[in-house]
């Protein structure tokens, strides 16, 4: 079942103020730490949110966002479309709340994810990065009935994101920048709607990998754009195809900027979160930290968002060890 499309309107302190009440028994209050590299790289401390119990921060919007649908809502179940984290995210929370889950996951999923979500209880309907893509868009997938939860074009489940910004100023309340991965834009959003409420000056940055950055192309040309050099890499959880007009409405507002990494670089940063904080991330968890050692976002304090760590081992430790080139 499709729900009627609500007009995109900014998140308001009462919103995110109630759905941080609301998750507070679901989800962990991560830690934000510091990654000490000397005094030739800038100030970084990083919010932790592959300690998630789904160890993606896509679980505060999923355990929100479910928690608002109605009991008619609920007895139809839910499903949504993911590359791993949100489906995860849906998955843990409709389990809690006993309700079906059904997942139009994409194929090429790391088995990590895909093996997840099957063990929280979703059924799964593998199918193509472009299918899922455009189902996005659609709102609907032949097959599919329930109640659809959008993995990011969801008041509730971008409310849910925003409690993240309370706790990022209340352990480091001098922050000059954040900086967090994009994929649909529904983190950076709630974030950024959450540390432009409380602390105006903040500046807000996006990343997006180099192969997968509309919104930094979108931002560029002032409005919202498709990228026609998509290309799929083991980044697979943040860079779109394109960047949808909705999101484009709720984010311009609160992004400063999006800065574009190489996957280079994002390898190079997965490796450094391993070595210097024993911090084992994906692809576009590392995003973040890539980022801030570009010196783009300044000289700090800098808070890099560490969105997830679900990634197959192998493949991780074939990233990292590989010689850089």
């Amino acid at each position: 079942m499709l729900k009627a499309l609500e007009a995109v309107r900014p998140l308001t302190l009462s919103d995110m103020q109630e759905a941080r009440r609301r998750i507070a028994g679901s989800i962990v209050r991560t830690p934000l730490v510091r990654l000490d590299l000397g005094p030739d790289f800038p100030d970084i401390r990083l919010k932790l949110e592959n300690l998630q119990a789904t160890n993606s921060y896509k679980l505060r919007g999923a355990v929100n966002a479910v928690a608002m649908l109605s009991e008619s809502e609920r007895q139809l179940g839910v499903w949504t479309i993911s590359a791993g984290n949100a489906g995860q995210g849906i998955a843990y929370a409709a389990r809690r709340a006993g309700v079906p889950c059904t997942v139009v996951a994409i194929e090429t999923a790391p088995t990590a994810k895909i093996d997840r979500m099957r063990a929280l209880g979703a059924k799964l309907v593998p199918v193509p990065y472009e299918a899922a893509w455009r189902a996005l868009g659609d709102r609907a997938y032949p097959g599919v009935t329930g109640t659809f939860v959008h993995p990011f074009d969801d008041q509730n489940f971008i409310a849910g994101h925003s409690t993240m910004g309370f706790e990022i100023l209340e352990d480091a309340p001098d922050t000059v920048a954040v900086i967090a991965a994009i994929g649909g834009g529904g983190l950076i959003t709630g974030v950024g709607s959450a540390l432009k409420a409380l602390k105006p000056t903040i500046k807000v940055w996006g990343v997006e990998p180099e192969t997968a950055a509309p919104t930094a192309l979108s931002l560029a040309v002032g409005s919202p754009q498709a990228f026609k050099d998509w290309k799929a890499s083991f980044v697979d959880g943040a860079g779109g195809q394109s960047l949808f007009p909705r999101m484009w409405e709720r984010l311009k507002p609160v992004v400063d900027g999006s800065i574009v990494v190489s996957l280079e670089q994002t390898r190079a940063a997965m490796r450094m979160l391993a070595e210097k904080a024993r911090v084992i991330a994906e692809g576009a968890g590392s995003l973040s930290l890539a980022a801030a050692l570009t010196g783009k976002a300044g000289a700090g304090p800098i808070v890099a968002v560490v969105s997830g760590g679900n990634i197959d081992l192998p493949k991780f430790c074939d990233l990292v060890s590989s010689p850089a080139h």
